[in-house]
């Protein structure tokens, strides 16, 4: 496993991290904290020290579990969650320093943990980072020592490039993967002009580029690539990397035909985000075992070439920048 810094915290963190919305559960699966504990203590062993929750998922549960494990460890693993989704309707208004205050101290009780290491907004509304309040009390759970340092999760550019301009902020949770380019453009060098460490998610673009899924591929009705295509629930970005269904099917074919990969697509696009020094850390998610360790070995193979990475930009140029460059 390879490590690299966690913008101006300081903190080492392992390039391949644990994104744990699916651990033990996911969209229509009741939890299990058994194969949760398993995935956890399993990534932990084999290097990963980064794992990524939120206070949603699965009403807790996630959150717990992964409190469990780490207090079950002697090494330091580092945990990061998010506040803020459990405000309803999700507006601006609804936003208060009380309510996250609350959430934050809820989240401590949950995980059993002295300290959060990094706690996270979940997407807030666009409004939010324009209240100054709102930062300042996460200065003042700092100094309380209730965190260590505090980031956000953005769906735009533009909230990032907001999020930065307030001292506190030290990392950016952002959606960046070989069908959404777009972050790599202002995004990360601003990031790195300020010392923000940029954590990336849905790297697979909701299992498009694990080059697994078919025009036959069926989904649950209350899994959000079956409900949320069009942004009925939450940002259309955060399915499909919004990305037209077929369309990124047609991409992802002319991918494998021209890279002609001796390994999975998935790994590849994972390499992919890391190629970029900008990032710190990429959180794929795990549901069993074998997906753990085939992202874990990620960190272990050869940096791309120049003409995959050309490839790369050629399919996203032809197929999806027109369709969703401009959207976030």
């Amino acid at each position: 496993m390879n490590y690299r810094k966690l913008g101006k915290t300081g903190f080492e963190i392992s390039e391949i991290g644990l994104g744990t919305w699916q651990v033990g559960g996911g969209w229509g699966k009741p939890f299990n904290p058994k194969i949760a504990e398993e995935l956890l203590h399993s990534a932990f062993d084999k290097g990963v020290n980064f794992v990524d929750t939120a206070d949603v998922y699965d009403a807790g549960l996630s959150e717990a579990a992964v409190g469990k494990v780490v207090r079950e460890r002697s090494e330091k693993i580092y945990v990061a969650t998010k506040c803020g989704r459990r405000i309803q309707p999700h507006v601006n208004e609804g936003y208060s320093t009380e309510k996250l205050r609350r959430y934050v101290e809820d989240s401590l009780r949950n995980t059993g943990l002295d300290r959060l290491d990094l706690i996270q907004l979940h997407c807030p509304p666009e409004l939010v980072y324009k209240r100054d309040e709102i930062f300042g009390l996460f200065e003042d759970l700092r100094s309380e020592g209730k965190i260590a340092a505090m980031g956000v999760s953005v769906e735009k550019i533009t909230e990032g490039l907001s999020a930065i301009k307030y001292d506190i902020v030290s990392t950016i949770q952002v959606i960046f993967n070989m069908f959404r380019q777009k972050p790599y453009e202002l995004l990360f060098r601003n990031a790195k002009k300020n010392d923000i460490g940029i954590i990336v998610r849905v790297p697979l673009a909701s299992g498009l580029l694990t080059g697994k899924i078919t025009k036959e591929s069926t989904f649950p009705k209350d899994d959000h690539r079956y409900f949320n295509r069009e942004g009925k629930a939450f940002d259309k970005g955060e399915t499909f990397s919004g990305v037209p269904f077929e369309l990124g099917l047609s991409a992802v074919e002319e991918l494998q035909s021209l890279l002609n990969l001796d390994y999975s697509l998935a790994s590849f696009a994972l390499k992919w985000v890391l190629m970029f020094p900008e990032v710190s850390t990429v959180i794929p998610g795990a549901s069993n075992l074998e997906q753990l360790d085939s992202n874990v070995k990620v960190s272990d193979l050869p940096p791309l070439s120049a003409e995959q990475m050309e490839v790369v930009k050629t399919v996203y140029e032809k197929y999806i920048k027109e369709e969703v460059h401009h959207l976030w």
